[in-house]
């Protein structure tokens, strides 16, 4: 137990709902608010969705993490052999009862945040917030097993919320805001990947068929190094609707990535990679804030 982390205490809590993680969440939603602001003006655009977006958008990911600090902990995951941050439940500073009950409060903090919106985009949202409580669960107990984990980043941290939040504000999903959210499903998907690449030997001890397992080491720094490129490359045709900025900015992105890219290279494995996935982090939310910028300068 560390004892500078007193159990139960606020700091346990905040620990446990991985702060860092929040980026994650919080991009999908800028590129989608920038971009339909740039598309439907000052007087088009509808402030409380947009608030709502954040906050459901928020919860979501402290819930997702307090669901995969719970059954990591359960199945026996969070070990003194894991290289990444440590756990709350497996750190004995929340007890799995808390864990638990945790997990039902901001699940249903959730569902109160989300449920509003279906006066902005119809009881079609209902069906949304199902699904990504649904799969938030899904991913944890049984799908990150199975190596869907990046398909689920790609449709949750990309398609899902960039043309939800979109579509919530223009009414419609145009052909940008779609690849925009590809885009920023491949960007935040370099967060797993990296996660995943660190902790190979551990997820195949454990039966976990991640992407970096199934294809290996090499090829698995090889799909961090794509993955990122790809992002970028599907911003290019963001010029082609008016928004070249969008489009330019994240030039910086990309160098970013490949130096990020070369020290997982260098480092290659151990806890010391947990540096690349700090760098990455940082990558990944320099881009949403740079593509963000973008759609507004070319407002």
């Amino acid at each position: 137990m560390d004892d500078k982390v007193i159990p139960g205490s606020f700091k346990a809590w905040i620990l446990a709902s991985r702060p860092k993680t929040l980026s994650a969440a919080a991009v999908p939603v800028m590129i989608g608010l920038s971009l339909s602001f740039a598309d439907v003006g000052v007087d088009g655009f509808k402030v409380w969705p947009a608030l709502l977006c954040v906050l459901f958008a928020l919860i979501m990911q402290i819930d997702a993490n307090f669901v995969n600090d719970y059954f990591d902990f359960v199945r026996g995951n969070d070990d003194e052999s894991r290289l990444g941050p440590r756990r709350a439940c497996a750190s004995g500073w929340i007890a799995p009862r808390q864990m638990m009950r945790a997990v039902v409060a901001t699940t249903l903090l959730a569902c109160a945040a989300g449920l509003p919106l279906v006066v902005y985009g119809g009881w079609e949202m209902v069906l949304v917030g199902v699904l990504c409580v649904v799969f938030c669960f899904l991913y944890t107990t049984s799908l990150s097993y199975m190596g869907m984990g990046d398909v689920l980043v790609l449709v949750f941290f990309g398609i899902v919320p960039v043309c939800v939040v979109y579509y919530l504000q223009a009414g419609t999903v145009s052909l940008e805001a779609f690849v925009a959210s590809l885009a920023c499903g491949f960007v935040i998907d370099t967060l797993l990947l990296v996660n995943n690449y660190r902790d190979i030997d551990g997820d195949l001890r454990a039966g976990k068929r991640t992407l970096v397992v199934r294809l290996g080491a090499r090829l698995g720094r090889m799909a961090y190094l794509v993955s990122g490129i790809l992002a970028f490359l599907l911003g290019v045709p963001f010029v082609f609707f008016g928004h070249a900025a969008a489009s330019l900015l994240p030039v910086a992105y990309i160098m970013m990535h490949c130096l990020a890219y070369r020290k997982l290279v260098k480092i290659n494995k151990g806890k010391a990679l947990n540096i690349v996935l700090g760098m990455t982090a940082r990558n990944m939310f320099f881009y949403g804030l740079l593509v963000s910028l973008g759609f507004l300068l070319d407002f």
